[in-house]
């Protein structure tokens, strides 16, 4: 790698990073290049030499939140009994406290809306379907006999039903939940689907 095209790299990485600090302090409609560019030290111009344009950059920054959300998923996979109704539980117990230590992050990955007629790239759809598996890979041992379809439908679902909780139980208006109450409604929720499901199985 050349050394232009190295402090190139240099930079992007260093405005990346500055967006994702600038979200978490102001949430994405703060996210001025302006401001970034003087952060970084560039023109504001330049920011566009480095990134596409702005949806490129919050996908970047969005990419940085989804791989420390995987990890965070990751851990509470290993972190209790092997079952799939538990583990299931602390995938989303994890993903709610993931999304309160990082709500502007988290509320960025669902507030933000690519420009009109642009496509979201296939890089980024691909990094966020990936999550998925933290709750198809219990599902599949929990019902074995259903078909990968199947599956990647009761895993939207499920995922729909407790990202719901999170975002209305996050928010900072009346309908707030305590975060402890809030973990104990979601574990709760989890476990009477998964006992529904078991049960119209069977």
């Amino acid at each position: 790698m050349s050394k232009a095209l190295e402090r190139r790299e240099k930079l992007k990485e260093a405005l990346i990073v500055a967006a994702e600090r600038m979200i978490a302090e102001r949430g994405l409609a703060g996210l001025k290049t302006r401001d970034l560019a003087r952060e970084i030290g560039c023109a504001n111009g330049a920011v566009y030499n480095l990134v596409a344009d702005v949806d490129e950059l919050i996908l970047r920054v969005g990419s940085r939140t989804l791989r420390r959300l995987d990890a965070a998923l990751t851990g509470a996979e290993g972190a209790g009994p092997a079952s799939p109704q538990e583990t299931l539980v602390r995938i989303a117990i994890a993903y709610c406290d993931f999304a309160a230590e990082n709500l502007e992050l988290w509320r960025a990955l669902f507030e933000h809306r690519m420009e009109r007629g642009k496509m979201v790239p296939d890089w980024a759809i691909n990094e966020q379907m990936e999550l998925f598996g933290h709750i198809y890979r219990p599902l599949a041992a929990l019902f074995p006999k259903r078909g990968p379809e199947q599956l990647g439908i009761t895993a939207r679902s499920l995922f729909s039903a407790v990202h719901g909780m999170v975002a209305l139980g996050l928010e900072q208006k009346l309908v707030a939940v305590p975060l402890p109450a809030l973990r104990n409604e979601i574990a709760g929720l989890v476990r009477a689907m998964l006992d529904g499901l078991v049960a119209r199985q069977n």
